[in-house]
């Protein structure tokens, strides 16, 4: 999380210890604002008869080495570290706001002030924040988490055999590259729907996908439609802070098990990579406005789509002949309704679409191999699917929440 703020006027003449000091008072009022605007939309999360007796507190940013945020009653202060809020992305930072706000919520609306910090009062509070009740002290932040590598357990070895076709997929011969990808996402299919078949208790997570913007191109919305019919995600567009604009905007939250939103994660970073360098070749010389791009990257994606479609057919009773499948996994729809009860759809027309680009765009994409090496040539290291293995402005319909 990184923010750009050029003011020549109050810097250029500093030395260099007081233009840092400038910039980091300057990034830490933008924080502050967000954990502000956060905070205000959290509060919406509680029941009407219990909104009122919550009074918006003071934030403050804090070196605390050896916690990530506190609530202070006496204080009526919101703090979080300095560490978290300059290191981490936004969605970690939000995580940690609302479980210090579920200690406000217990103790100014539920009263729960004799009981213990995390007792019965707090854990009904992160209930209706949707918080998680563990985001505090030594606690890791959710990407942290989600990308340490964990032993594997009987349920998990198809994964390094995912993990495995993935590296194949960086073979220099295509024919052998595709049929390398197309087998790991029949194996991400096969193991998900016989997961999601036979009820297996799961535990789900939400992460961001991309940063938090006032505005989204066209091709996201197809992204995330992408993600959502082949990885076995659920998407809701929501509100958060914008951190270098200072204002709130929207981005793509996807739900779905630890190894399930790591693998989407890694699929859209590396669609994005794509898109940008596939963009920068075609349009040199050929002077293409930025609405250009939008039709070449919804091509690219479209045509990465109409690759995935051609994974070997398999049948499995009462879902279909091919995969990547498509099966309603219910408990995920039960956790999505919980964190979001009030759910609408929406759609919007853009401006009409170059064909020719857009046909370009989906050629580009039939071509495109993702594969583990990608994270390793252009630096997106924590991408990787690693697991350790010691056994050897169109859009498709969008769903938005608060």
């Amino acid at each position: 999380m990184t923010a750009n703020f050029r003011q020549p006027s109050l810097t250029a003449d500093r030395p260099a210890a007081g233009r840092f000091s400038a910039l980091q008072s300057s990034f830490d009022r933008q924080v502050l604002r967000g954990l502000s605007a956060e905070w205000e939309n959290a509060l919406w999360l509680l029941p009407e008869s219990l909104r009122g007796s919550i009074k918006r507190p003071l934030f403050a940013i804090r070196d605390m080495p050896a916690r990530l945020g506190c609530w202070s009653r006496n204080k009526r202060e919101i703090t979080l570290s300095r560490e978290l809020a300059s290191g981490h992305r936004w969605d970690d930072v939000k995580e940690v706001l609302l479980h210090e706000m579920a200690h406000q919520v217990a103790h100014e609306g539920l009263q729960a002030t004799s009981e213990p910090d995390h007792g019965d009062g707090f854990r009904k509070a992160c209930r209706l924040l949707r918080a998680n009740p563990a985001a505090s002290g030594t606690y890791r932040p959710l990407h942290e988490r989600l990308r340490r590598q964990e032993e594997l357990n009987d349920r998990d070895r198809i994964v390094a055999r995912i993990h495995k076709l993935m590296a194949l997929a960086e073979s220099n011969n295509p024919n052998e590259a595709q049929a390398a990808m197309l087998k790991a996402h029949e194996l991400i299919s096969r193991h998900n729907v016989d997961l999601i078949t036979k009820g297996l208790d799961q535990d789900y997570h939400s992460i961001f996908l991309g940063s938090p913007r006032l505005r989204h191109f066209r091709e996201a919305y197809h992204l995330a439609h992408l993600l959502q019919d082949f990885y076995f995600v659920q998407g809701v567009w929501i509100q958060a802070w914008v951190l270098e604009k200072g204002r709130m905007g929207r981005v793509l939250e996807i739900s779905g098990t630890r190894k399930n939103v790591r693998i989407a994660d890694y699929i859209h970073a590396a669609i994005c990579r794509y898109i940008e360098d596939a963009w920068a070749e075609y349009r040199r010389d050929r002077g293409l406005n930025r609405y250009r791009k939008t039709d070449f990257a919804v091509g690219i994606i479209e045509g990465f789509k109409a690759t995935l479609k051609q994974a070997s057919p398999i049948d499995i009773p009462g879902v279909g002949t091919h995969l990547p499948a498509r099966i309603e996994d219910r408990a995920l729809a039960r956790y999505l309704t919980d964190r979001y009860p009030h759910v609408r759809s929406f759609s919007k027309r853009g401006p009409g679409h170059d064909a020719r680009v857009l046909a370009d765009g989906a050629e580009s994409g039939r071509r495109l191999v993702i594969a583990k090496g990608i994270t390793r040539r252009d630096g997106f290291k924590n991408k990787c699917l690693d697991y350790r293995n010691h056994a050897d402005e169109e859009n498709p319909s969008a769903k938005s929440g608060r």
